[in-house]
């Protein structure tokens, strides 16, 4: 039996809004378990300087800027992984923002559309330039949130996005089916991480989990057999919902 600790290795992963938080987590926890990687943010700086620290893992590690909510910009991402790797076996979309806890009487149409943009539609937009490079065996995680199927007041764009991307995730993942590529939809609890800053600076993230648990719990998704899948995953700090 092939030593769990190794059956990632060698595999191409690609981790969008890999800077921080929940993406550099991920992204630790592959490069750890030998994946090679490509990793994508907005802020270039930021991301050289964690793929410095990623390739000490004796991994392969592409850095490359991305505005995921453009077509273009993610097609130019794709034709990298093509040209440096020739296929990709992971893929995790992980990208996301929030906006301000206002009402939907309040909100602005543009913190709507970057919020849309941002956790819907390149969620679309970088699984589907990714599909020609995947093969049988390959996984498609899509980190959403528990917001995918529960809804908060003044967090309307934020609730829309994302039970709009597990819808998608979820039709996808039918798609997908035949050609044998895994669709996981994670949906994590409250975790401790800069998007609280955005709609509750003073949430109590001593009561949060870590970026590390949720990784943990994409890795473990990830390293079960080719012929078995979790499908949707929700997990929640030990004291349940904030």
């Amino acid at each position: 039996m092939r030593n769990r600790s190794q059956s990632l290795r060698g595999q191409v992963a690609l981790i969008t809004g890999a800077s921080r938080g929940i993406g550099l987590a991920v992204a630790q926890a592959l490069a750890s378990q030998g994946c090679h990687l490509v990793i994508i943010a907005r802020n270039g700086k930021a991301l050289k300087k964690v793929g410095r620290e990623l390739a000490r893992h004796g991994v392969r590690v592409i850095e490359k800027t991305c505005d995921v909510r453009s077509p273009r910009s993610v097609e130019s991402l794709l034709a990298t992984v093509k040209k440096q790797f020739g296929h990709l076996d992971i893929l995790i979309n992980n990208a996301g923002t929030a906006h301000k806890n206002n009402p939907v009487a309040k909100l602005s149409f543009a913190e709507w559309r970057n919020v849309i943009d941002t956790n819907l539609t390149a969620v679309f937009l970088v699984s589907r330039a990714a599909l020609p490079l995947m093969r049988r065996g390959a996984t498609i995680v899509n980190n959403l949130s528990i917001s995918a199927t529960r809804v908060f007041p003044g967090a309307s764009a934020y609730n829309a996005s994302k039970h709009g991307a597990l819808g998608f995730t979820r039709t996808l993942r039918e798609e997908l089916r035949p050609r044998g590529i895994r669709v996981v939809a994670l949906m994590p609890g409250a975790t401790d991480t800069e998007i609280w800053k955005i709609f509750w600076p003073d949430a109590p993230r001593e009561k949060m989990m870590s970026s590390q648990t949720v990784a943990q719990a994409i890795i473990d998704a990830l390293l079960l057999p080719a012929n078995s899948t979790i499908e949707d995953v929700v997990i929640m700090p030990t004291g349940g919902a904030l």
